[in-house]
């Protein structure tokens, strides 16, 4: 056991062979979970009776009401649900529409085509955002040819990859705005604020952002993201007529009584500290103030580290990891997030060698983040364990612990904008 120990905290066991092999088993299985899927399918339904890509389909059902000249029914269950069993079939799950009323744009362009073309083109596209930005953070430095030659796999095997290409889901996209902003923030700050606005599409991603910007004193940034958000309500409202807001409102109590609150989504779905509390079985309102003090403190983590001088890297896993601990709604296709600031941390320590940056357990728990997703629900379902909160506290952890030491030089932390 203590031989164990000492190899995991030096993180020896992670030879390049088996990260390759590891990756490799993954995603071969994973190939072959689609391949099945697809092969198991009757018409737009897998064998189980649910539409191809889950999700994907209240988004579909959206764009066709929008299509219709109906904006506000996707914000009506009932009715959304009568849409989604008119295209799928009368036993269709009810996949609900929580999303802001900027997203029906994007859903009405997805439904011009037929649904399974429209599943591979939302997936195809957004997942080669997501390719081109991690490349972009890796290509940040020059690292070693070999690291350069096995990234696609890693980011392509990463766990969180298979559960977005079978829930149909936005991970990829909400991964590529997300890391694409910080990717670019210093060169082009203003672009940096487009891409952070566009997520408010998933304004439960944003909390944090501004207080990044803000503690850096990243005004462009800043500026560029508010007025994306404002010229992107004009336009919906423009669009869609102003009591689409109403209905988007009167939706949100929905959302949190029946879909956060009550679980109906499953609590073992839901990687936050909020379901956490509420599948051991805490009251409401426990469950909010322990998601409270979890958000506060990735907060002041937040602040602390981009007002320090601490390298950007650290700075960007702090932000996308905190992140994902201040909300209390994020599923397990939402851990996309973590592949940016896997790709910001891994080839901060490539660049700067394994002795300048390397804390005991690093290499070992940064391989445990980057496996979790591949677990977390089926072991949270099973045994009533979380794992992914507890990983990402961890690795957040770890990440200040490394912003203390002052590695880098002042020369290589990001200048204001």
């Amino acid at each position: 056991m203590a031989g164990l120990v000492t190899i995991l905290r030096s993180g020896a066991w992670l030879t390049r062979e088996r990260v390759r092999l590891i990756a490799g088993g993954i995603a071969i299985a994973s190939l072959a979970g689609l391949i099945v899927l697809l092969a198991t399918a009757d018409g737009l339904n897998d064998r189980l009776g649910r539409p191809l890509g889950t999700d994907f389909s209240n988004v579909y059902a959206a764009g066709t009401y929008v299509l219709d000249g109906d904006p506000a029914k996707p914000f009506d269950p009932p009715a959304q649900q009568a849409r989604e069993q008119a295209i799928f079939g009368a036993g269709t799950p009810f996949y609900g529409w929580h999303y802001p009323p900027f997203f029906l744009a994007l859903a009405a362009l997805l439904a011009t085509m037929p649904y399974l073309l429209a599943l591979a083109v939302w997936q195809g596209v957004t997942l080669v955002a997501y390719l081109w930005v991690i490349r972009g953070i890796l290509n940040r430095h020059p690292l070693p040819a070999e690291v350069m030659r096995l990234w696609p796999l890693l980011a392509l095997a990463f766990p969180a990859v298979f559960i977005n290409l079978g829930h149909g889901h936005n991970g990829f996209l909400t991964a590529a705005l997300f890391g694409g902003a910080l990717l670019v923030l210093d060169r082009r700050p203003v672009l940096a604020g487009i891409l952070f606005g566009l997520l408010a599409y998933k304004p439960q991603f944003g909390v944090l952002i501004p207080l990044a910007l803000i503690a850096s004193g990243r005004w462009r940034a800043t500026a560029s993201a508010a007025v994306t958000v404002i010229v992107m309500t004009i336009i919906t409202t423009l669009a869609f007529g102003i009591d689409i807001w109403a209905a988007f409102l009167a939706s949100g109590r929905f959302t949190r009584t029946v879909v956060l609150e009550a679980g109906d989504t499953g609590w073992h779905k839901i990687q936050t500290v909020f379901a956490w509390a509420r599948m051991w079985g805490a009251p409401v309102p426990l469950a909010y103030a322990l998601q409270a003090i979890v958000a506060v403190g990735a907060a002041i983590a937040v602040i602390r580290v981009w007002r320090g001088g601490a390298s950007f890297a650290d700075k960007a896993a702090v932000l996308l990891i905190g992140t994902l601990l201040a909300t209390p709604y994020s599923l397990d296709y939402d851990l996309m997030l973590l592949a940016p600031a896997l790709a910001f941390l891994v080839s901060d320590m490539m660049r700067c060698g394994a002795e300048a940056s390397a804390e005991p357990w690093e290499a070992s728990l940064l391989a445990a983040l980057w496996l979790m997703p591949l677990v977390a629900r089926t072991l949270a379902q099973v045994t009533l364990i979380p794992l992914a909160v507890p990983i990402m506290i961890a690795t957040l952890l770890f990440v200040l612990r490394r912003t203390r030491r002052e590695r880098l030089p002042l020369a290589t932390a990001q200048r204001p904008a």
